[in-house]
C-alpha cells in the first residue's frame, strides 16, 4: 500500500509521497502518471497518450498530448495527471465508439474548484468528447494556473477534435452558488456568458475526476450537482475516483474515510429496486451504480489501472 501515513478521524487527505522541486518551501507531491519524462525533472511536460481502438488498434489509433507538471504543491496537484482521469477516460472511449449515448450532446467537465485544493483538471476526457461532431464540451476548474493549463492542452489537441464540436474553458468555484456570475464583456477568458450558463443547464452528461479525497470539498460537490442535476433536462453524472488509504488513528486501521463520506451521499441503485423502484417516495436524492471496469477495454495505453479505481453512474431523483 502507498504512501499511508498517520491522520487524525477528521483528516483524509490525499496519502501522496514527498518529492523535490517544484513551489519552494511546500510539500511536494507526485503522481505515478508522467509518461516519457527524463529522470529528475520536476517541472512542466508533455506526456503523449497513445488511444488504441476498435475494430484496429494497429490503423485506428491517435495519439493525445497533456502538458502537466512532474511534482507539484499539494493546493497545486490540479497540474497533474492522475489515475482516475486515464480510467475514466477508458470509459469515456468505449461509450464513444460502442454506443451512440454521447453523440450530440453537451458536457460538463468538473474540476476541484473550491480554491482550498485544485485537484485534477487536465482536460482529458472533455477532449476525448470533442471528437465528436456536435458535441459542446465545458471544461471547469478553479484559478488561472489550472485553467491555463487546460487552454493549453486544449491547443496542443486541436487537431483531433471535430470541426463542429466545441469546446470551452471555465471558471467554477464549487463553493460559489449556481449559477455562476456573468459579467457582460469580461477580459477574463475563463468567464461565463448567460448564453454558456443556459446551455450548461441543458447538459446531460457531467463528468469528474478524483475529486473525491477531502468531505469538505465531497459536501461542496454534492451541493453543487443537486441545484445542477435538478434543474433542466435529466443530466447522469459519471465520477471516477481512487480509493486513498490512511491509518486512522481513531479507528486504529487502514481506512479510506473520504470514500465512506462520499458513499454516504449515493443510495445504490440495487438497495433502490429491493424497496420497488425509483419511483419510491423513499429513493428521492442520489442514486448510484457502480460500474464494472472489467467490462471497459483499456485504449490508454502504457499506464495501470491498479486496484482502487472505480467509476460510478450517479443520477439525482427529486422528491
Amino acid at each position: 500500500m502507498q504512501g499511508v501515513r498517520m491522520v487524525s478521524e477528521e483528516e483524509d487527505a490525499p496519502s501522496y509521497a514527498a518529492e523535490g522541486g517544484g513551489d519552494l518551501g511546500e510539500e511536494q507531491v507526485m503522481s505515478e502518471i508522467h509518461l516519457g519524462c527524463p529522470p529528475d525533472h520536476t517541472g512542466p511536460h508533455v506526456s503523449h497518450f497513445n488511444i488504441s481502438l476498435p475494430p484496429d488498434p494497429r490503423k485506428d489509433s491517435f495519439v493525445i498530448s497533456i502538458q502537466h507538471n512532474i511534482t507539484s504543491s499539494i493546493p497545486r496537484v490540479g497540474l497533474q495527471i492522475w489515475r482516475a482521469e486515464l480510467v475514466l477516460a477508458d470509459f469515456v472511449l468505449h461509450k464513444l465508439y460502442m454506443s451512440s449515448d454521447f453523440d450530440g450532446t453537451v458536457a460538463l467537465e468538473l474540476g476541484a474548484g473550491t480554491g482550498k485544493f485544485l485537484m485534477l483538471n487536465s482536460g482529458l476526457v472533455g477532449m476525448l468528447l470533442a471528437r465528436v461532431a456536435n458535441n459542446t464540451v465545458f471544461i471547469t476548474d478553479r484559478g488561472d494556473d489550472i485553467l491555463g493549463n487546460c487552454a493549453e492542452n486544449i491547443n496542443l489537441n486541436r487537431g483531433i477534435f471535430h470541426d463542429k464540436a466545441s469546446i470551452y474553458v471555465r471558471e467554477l468555484d464549487w463553493n460559489h452558488q449556481w449559477p455562476p456570475e456573468v459579467v457582460a464583456n469580461s477580459p477574463q477568458s475563463h468567464s461565463w456568458s448567460l448564453a454558456e450558463v443556459e446551455e450548461v443547464q441543458r447538459a446531460s452528461l457531467i463528468l469528474a475526476a478524483d475529486v473525491i479525497y477531502s468531505d469538505e470539498l465531497t459536501d461542496a460537490l454534492f451541493r453543487l450537482l443537486e441545484v445542477i442535476m435538478s434543474n433542466g433536462p435529466e443530466k447522469v453524472l459519471y465520477l471516477a475516483l481512487e480509493k486513498r488509504y490512511n491509518f486512522s488513528i481513531n479507528d486504529l486501521d487502514v481506512v479510506a474515510n473520504g470514500y465512506s463520506h462520499f458513499r454516504s451521499y449515493l443510495k445504490n441503485i440495487e438497495d433502490i429496486d429491493e424497496e420497488g423502484g425509483v419511483g419510491n417516495e423513499c429513493s428521492c436524492g442520489f442514486i448510484g451504480r457502480l460500474i464494472d471496469l472489467e467490462e471497459i477495454p483499456q485504449y490508454v495505453q502504457d499506464y495501470s489501472r491498479g486496484n482502487d479505481v472505480e467509476i460510478w453512474e450517479i443520477r439525482y431523483v427529486k422528491s
